[in-house]
């Protein structure tokens, strides 16, 4: 058993998203070796109170080290408000916290952020390193952007930040030549990077909590689920859009047997509403708060798909629905469309009225072949055991560090 040391600046076992991963790649890494994991001084107490509370007998192969940067380094940063530029100068500083605490370990690995674009600093520390998972949010095209134009410079200035980075930063070269692994989320990464093959692991941070699994029956309601925050990013619009033309081609007892559920919040939701009120569908249309685990858990077994047109490079809610059984319906992308594989139906990028159309008809194919939603459905299940266990992501961990070793 070997000793890996993980720098894990989001993780709280009490989040989901990229804290929520960091905890579960830490439980991962230590199934097979023991890891020493380095995060910031404010996760301390989520991560104390929560091991009270749920005794794990892979804990005793964890360490926590808590470090920050200075006072006077940090006092600006509010909250999102100057993470990426926080993140960067903690990463900078961190070998030199390292080297002060005289601990041992074999491999270094970089566990998150997941950004392909920022530099870590790890291999200062002089060990066979792993970085990743990372990839980046595709270019969005241009006619699926946000009508805002201050919404339209701020996607292609961080569009620009990243190019310049990938081509310039002289730190991210530097860790790009002195990383023995890198874990790619998606298959845009290889090229932005120009990631040698034999470097490279397919391993997307998405997973998702295994849950019990009751095989799909023919349900009578036909029930739309999508879930995430309200923006632009995630394709909302256009997934309402699509219900909408959809739900415009039934007959009065076929709409009174559909239903779409939205659950999440964000800035987009005000426009959403104004759609719904508009075409009077406030009685099979359904905007949900975000709710407990518990009812969370309720709404993805009454959902017959899950429409996600998200322009994203991941998706952490696809492994989510794949592990309820739900087909997806989703765009042909590196993000969705890439996790989702052949459990989904996939939209080209069109023109977006030629989009929303193509999901409608999509909606339309799976509402009327109730056998055929039974076959993708069970696909769905099958995708989630091969490519979203915890477990799975591992053993592949496992493996890498086997291999970093052994070079």
């Amino acid at each position: 058993m070997k000793t890996i040391l993980a720098s894990v600046y989001a993780i709280n076992p009490y989040k989901g998203s990229e804290d929520g991963t960091g905890w579960n790649f830490v439980l991962q890494i230590a199934r097979y070796n023991k890891v020493i994991a380095v995060t910031r001084e404010n996760n301390r107490s989520a991560i104390d109170a929560f091991m009270l509370e749920s005794p794990n007998v892979l804990y005793q192969n964890i360490q926590f080290l808590y470090f920050d940067t200075p006072k006077w380094m940090r006092f600006w940063k509010r909250g999102e408000q100057g993470a990426m530029l926080y993140y960067l100068l903690w990463q900078f500083f961190l070998p030199q916290f390292v080297k002060k605490t005289h601990i041992e370990f074999d491999v270094v690995h970089n566990l998150n952020f997941h950004n392909d674009w920022t530099p870590s600093f790890l291999w200062k520390l002089g060990k066979p390193m792993v970085w990743g998972p990372v990839g980046h949010h595709p270019l969005i095209p241009s006619a699926y952007l946000s009508h805002n134009f201050m919404d339209q410079v701020k996607d292609r200035l961080k569009w620009f930040v990243k190019n310049y980075f990938w081509k310039h930063d002289p730190f991210l070269k530097k860790t790009l030549s002195k990383s023995d692994k890198v874990l790619v989320m998606h298959s845009q990464v290889e090229g932005v990077l120009g990631l040698e093959a034999d470097r490279k692991v397919d391993l997307s941070q998405v997973a998702a909590t295994d849950v019990s699994y009751i095989k799909p029956q023919l349900k009578d309601k036909f029930t739309v689920l999508s879930v995430g925050r309200f923006v632009s990013l995630k394709g909302f619009e256009i997934a309402l859009k699509a219900f909408i033309q959809f739900y415009q081609t039934l007959n009065e007892d076929q709409k009174a047997n559909v239903k779409f559920k939205m659950i999440g919040k964000g800035p987009d939701e005000d426009k959403l509403k104004a759609l719904i009120q508009k075409y009077d569908l406030n009685d099979s249309v359904e905007i949900l708060n975000w709710m407990s685990k518990t009812d969370l858990d309720k709404e993805y077994r009454k959902a017959s798909v899950f429409l996600f047109p998200s322009h994203e490079g991941a998706g952490m809610v696809i492994a989510e629905a794949l592990s309820y059984g739900l087909p997806i319906l989703c765009f042909d992308n590196c993000g969705p469309g890439e996790l989702a594989g052949d459990a989904s139906l996939k939209v080209s990028y069109l023109a977006p009225e030629r989009s929303v159309t193509a999901f409608a008809e999509y909606l339309a194919i799976l509402n009327d072949c109730k056998y055929y939603r039974q076959r993708l459905s069970q696909k769905a299940r099958a995708r989630f055991e091969s490519h979203f266990r915890w477990d799975r992501k591992g053993e592949v961990l496992k493996d890498v560090y086997s291999q970093v070793l052994n070079r």
